[in-house]
């Protein structure tokens, strides 16, 4: 069993199977991933998102502002509880820092990261953070924000090793994506054979960033396997241990989510 722990799957180009989600679950449950957390990224589709973990009980959700939504409608700690207290959303985020594409002033960014913080603090779920070239604004916030009574995930992770490593040590877990199968991504190799595998997780990010094979395409869940095949070739064990440790860490995480049979056309 596997789990693609960050998907936006009201996203997803449903092309190839007529606009129908179903079937593309049906995908990847064939693959053994029968769990999946589709990522809420702006409150203005949240009911979208909702909808989907609903309708489809291998789904869970969460619930936040992508920082480079700039646009979107401005979260509050109360509006963020408010939707998290929905027995399907399991999680705070997606949020964080992004210097990278960010520009200007971007004092927005770490305001509105310390409420998707102060959300997870008071909610006791974790928080599902989005960082590029953020490092030390990210790990300085998350200890005087979180006070040490915050966990999550850094998704999608593509930093270097000591802020895995700092981010380990503060109860974080690791989510490596398709990335780790391209090939100038040596040095987020170099994090997955560093890190201990009980503090990992991956995902697909989809409909972006589809791993090799796939590269070119659009992303979908099924290709979690391919991520979990590259760590598990990375960490030297089978794809059957990589599977079985990360969903362990999935469900550690995310506690508010409950192991369900996937079972097609469910």
């Amino acid at each position: 069993m596997l789990v693609d722990s960050h998907c936006h799957l009201d996203k997803l180009d449903l092309t190839p199977y007529n606009g129908d989600l179903q079937p593309a679950l049906d995908a990847a449950f064939a693959r053994q991933v029968s769990q999946l957390l589709c990522i809420g990224i702006d409150l203005d589709h949240m009911d979208e998102v909702l909808a989907l973990a609903e309708r489809h009980p291998q789904v869970h959700a969460s619930v936040g502002v992508h920082p480079l939504y700039r646009d979107s409608r401005e979260p509050s700690v109360e509006e963020l509880l408010q939707v998290a207290q929905h027995p399907r959303v399991v999680a705070i985020g997606e949020t964080g820092l992004d210097y990278f594409y960010g520009e200007g002033d971007l004092s927005w960014q770490r305001e509105r990261f310390c409420v998707h913080i102060e959300a997870a603090r008071k909610s006791n779920l974790p928080l599902i953070i989005h960082t590029r070239g953020a490092k030390e604004d990210t790990l300085s916030l998350l200890r005087e924000q979180g006070q040490g009574a915050v966990n999550g995930v850094l998704h999608c992770f593509t930093e270097d090793l000591d802020m895995a490593q700092q981010a380990v040590e503060m109860g974080f877990l690791i989510s490596i994506s398709g990335i780790v199968t391209f090939r100038n991504a040596s040095a987020l190799r170099e994090v997955v054979r560093a890190l201990p595998l009980e503090r990992l997780l991956v995902e697909t990010d989809a409909p972006w960033l589809a791993p090799v094979p796939h590269r070119g395409r659009k992303n979908e869940p099924q290709y979690v396997v391919e991520v979990a095949a590259k760590v598990a070739e990375l960490k030297g064990c089978s794809l059957e241990r990589v599977a079985r440790v990360t969903t362990e860490n999935y469900f550690r995480l995310f506690s508010k989510a409950q192991p369900q049979h996937a079972a097609a056309g469910h």
